[in-house]
């Protein structure tokens, strides 16, 4: 059995200091919300818990979708990158960028050179940060995909690339033809209506398409706050569970669901894999971390 434990939108706070020429950007709004709003609903001490009982749960491997950072400032980025280290060793958590870590031009190529031990794949990939990229981990392929990008005020799109499908396409046929078990990572749910337009990513169908046409066991996504579980059709007349999650340090009490982490056991083999999927996180006030829900995820195709 392989163990995959999944979290999502960090947002590491509080914010350091802060110039004005930084401001004089898109970090304006996204500074007024975090004081307005953001700052109130997060809470770090809940990211610590959450963490601690993960670790815990003795995963095999962490899979982060993205959003570690806030207005992805320069001291931001580097305080995520000693969060990393303490979360544990690159070679056992794979990160993908959310939009935050993209916030403005020109950081998301600073995120990733920092964050680059837990962004990249394995072997000759390793000297360079570029997506998709491909780990694997017993019988599981972990697949991170970029959809991170800077937009422009009150926007947090993302994007899935004709160039990243085209490597994408041939990473799942190689590791399908292993009898692997594919995990795809990206930030953005790559699922219709699972956010309003402003948030939404662009190159759904082409993602969809991709999956359909060439298979994968499991997509993970974060962004939306919420836990979610959706299905998009996979190969051979398969499904594939896409699951999203709340974010880390979310606070109990507020407008979206208390912060959790999903854990899937995954056992079995090529066509007849076995997950046991299970949210683990703040069950009440007083911060008590525990299990949420649970579930199986067998593929509908297969359990018929």
């Amino acid at each position: 059995m392989f163990r995959l434990a999944h979290f999502s939108d960090i947002h590491l706070g509080p914010l350091p200091a802060i110039s004005y020429r930084e401001l004089a950007s898109k970090r304006i709004t996204g500074y007024i919300n975090w004081k307005r709003n953001r700052r109130l609903n997060l809470d770090h001490g809940v990211i610590d818990r959450i963490t601690d009982d993960m670790l815990a749960a003795d995963p095999d491997h962490i899979a982060l979708t993205g959003d570690l950072v806030n207005l992805a400032l320069d001291k931001e980025i580097e305080r995520a990158a000693l969060w990393l280290e303490d979360l544990g060793p690159a070679d056992a958590v794979s990160v993908v960028p959310g939009n935050h870590d993209a916030y403005v031009p020109g950081a998301l190529a600073r995120a990733c050179r920092a964050w680059k031990p837990y962004m990249t794949g394995d072997g000759g990939e390793a000297s360079r940060v570029g997506f998709p990229y491909l780990r694997v981990r017993g019988q599981v392929a972990i697949i991170g995909v970029s959809s991170a990008r800077a937009t422009a005020p009150f926007m947090a799109s993302g994007h899935f690339s004709a160039s990243q499908a085209k490597r994408l396409a041939a990473i799942l046929d190689a590791t399908g033809r292993d009898g692997l078990f594919r995990v795809v990572m990206i930030h953005h749910p790559p699922v219709r209506g699972a956010t309003h337009t402003a948030k939404r990513l662009y190159g759904i169908g082409r993602f969809q398409k991709l999956i359909r046409r060439h298979g994968a066991e499991l997509v993970l996504h974060g962004h939306t706050h919420k836990p979610t579980v959706h299905r998009i059709a996979g190969s051979e007349g398969t499904s594939v569970p896409v699951v999203g999650v709340s974010a880390a340090g979310q606070a109990h009490g507020g407008a979206k669901p208390a912060a959790h982490y999903n854990l899937f056991d995954i056992d079995g083999g090529s066509g007849q894999w076995r997950i046991r999927f299970s949210r683990r996180g703040i069950t009440d006030g007083n911060g008590t971390v525990g299990e949420v829900s649970g579930a199986l995820l067998t593929d509908e195709a297969q359990a018929g």
